[in-house]
């Protein structure tokens, strides 16, 4: 969750009068620049690449069915199956 802020703690006071002209009393959004692609930031995107090679070579090399290796990761079987075949 993003951290809510005052704008009266940190905008000049007529930059604070624009913003009114559009939106008043209500909650506003100001994204980042330059925003990190999802799961880059705490390395979730490399742990679910490292799975999805793992659950791939299981398969294709050692013959683990489809149905053991939802069992073993704890995901259903079409997203087994999606990891497998949409690659």
């Amino acid at each position: 969750m993003k951290k809510y802020v005052n704008a009266k703690q940190i905008l000049p006071q007529h930059l604070i009068e624009e913003i009114q002209k559009y939106v008043e009393g209500a909650h506003l959004y100001i994204p980042q620049k330059g925003r990190k692609s999802w799961g880059s930031a705490n390395g979730s995107r490399e742990q679910l690449e490292k799975r999805n090679m793992e659950i791939q070579f299981l398969f294709r090399q050692q013959g683990v069915s489809i149905i053991e290796l939802a069992a073993r990761f704890g995901l259903s079987e079409e997203r087994i199956r999606s990891i497998l075949y949409d690659k």
